[in-house]
This record gives structure tokens, C-alpha cells and sequence, in this order.
């Protein structure tokens, strides 16, 4: 155990024993005040995760409210991507003026905008043509049908005229008669 400041404080008896309150808050202090984590394990001895529950169990409140993780919304994200990518930003920038802690997250979603609008951008053109080269194909065939079924009703109905006039019977139902009883 380090000692620092004369103070001396009792070591632990066994591994599974617990630390002194005085010690775990000096060292919380230690933290709060700018210690890096890192050194703080390696000078005393401890767990990342001894440090991490005493942090979560004795830091203060300021400290508490400054480790909570921020999270940006899809907007915000687009907001500081357009900012870089437009040259109004830099990367550096962006991170100071917007308060994200570090420059990979930014990076990664500088990547991920990018490659989601040129996914879009060949996409649309590609398939858009070739969509539109079906759709005219599609669309001639539909007409073509619908023309040749046009002309075959029409023939059925002079078929059936005819056939009126000369049989003199009435083929054709007319509305609202029954149907026979047969």
C-alpha cells in the first residue's frame, strides 16, 4: 500500500478483507481531483473493479453527473457529421463544441453517413433504371392485352346479335329475371 501526506492506514489482513473507509475515500478523492484510474491501480495494488464500486459507492455527486455517458440522437449525429463534412468543423472541433468525448465516435460516424449515402446514391440510379426499363415492358404487355381482350368482347357481342336476329331467341339476360327452376 502506498502512504502519502504520513498518514498511514491499516493493510488488509487477508485478500478477502476490507479496506479502511478512510483509505477508499482518500483514494475516491484521489480520482475526483484528476488521478488517472490506471495509476491509481497500479500504485495501490487494486482491482478495476474495486475501483469502480468504490467510485459508484463514495464519489460525490458532481463526479457522478460528469461520467454519465451522453447519448446523441440520429439528428445530432447528422448535425455534426454535415458540419465536418461541409468544412465548417474540424474533427477536433466538433468534438469540443458539441461535447463528445472523443474523436473515434465521431470518426465512426462520419464513416457510417458516408457509406449510408452512397449505398442510396447507386442504389437509386441502378435499380431505378432497371425499374424503369420493366415497368415499360411491364406496361406495353398490360396494353397489348388489354387491347386484344377489348376486340374479343366486342366480336362476342356482334356474335351474339347475330345470332339474336337470326334464331330470333334472346341470348342475353336481362336485369333483374330469375333464373329457371331446372
Amino acid at each position: 500500500m502506498k502512504v502519502q501526506d504520513g498518514l498511514n492506514y491499516p493493510k488488509r489482513e487477508q485478500k478477502t478483507g476490507h479496506y479502511d473507509k478512510r483509505f477508499i475515500r482518500k483514494i475516491v478523492a484521489e480520482i475526483e481531483n484528476g488521478l488517472p484510474r490506471k495509476q491509481a491501480i497500479a500504485d495501490y495494488g487494486l482491482s478495476s473493479n474495486t475501483l469502480y464500486s468504490w467510485m459508484q459507492a463514495y464519489g460525490s455527486s458532481d463526479y457522478h453527473q460528469n461520467q454519465k455517458r451522453r447519448c446523441y440522437t440520429l439528428s445530432e449525429k447528422r448535425t455534426i457529421v454535415r458540419s465536418i463534412l461541409q468544412g465548417t468543423l474540424s474533427i477536433k472541433e466538433a468534438r469540443i463544441a458539441y461535447n463528445v468525448k472523443n474523436e473515434k465516435s465521431i470518426r465512426a460516424w462520419i464513416s457510417k453517413f458516408k457509406k449510408e449515402n452512397s449505398d442510396i446514391c447507386s442504389v437509386t440510379t441502378t435499380a431505378m433504371e432497371i425499374k424503369k426499363g420493366k415497368e415499360d415492358i411491364e406496361q406495353i404487355a398490360l396494353k397489348k392485352a388489354l387491347s386484344e381482350a377489348e376486340l374479343r368482347i366486342q366480336a362476342l357481342n356482334t356474335l351474339i346479335d347475330i345470332a339474336e336476329q337470326k334464331l330470333k331467341i334472346t341470348i342475353r339476360k336481362k336485369s333483374g329475371t330469375k333464373q329457371s327452376g331446372k
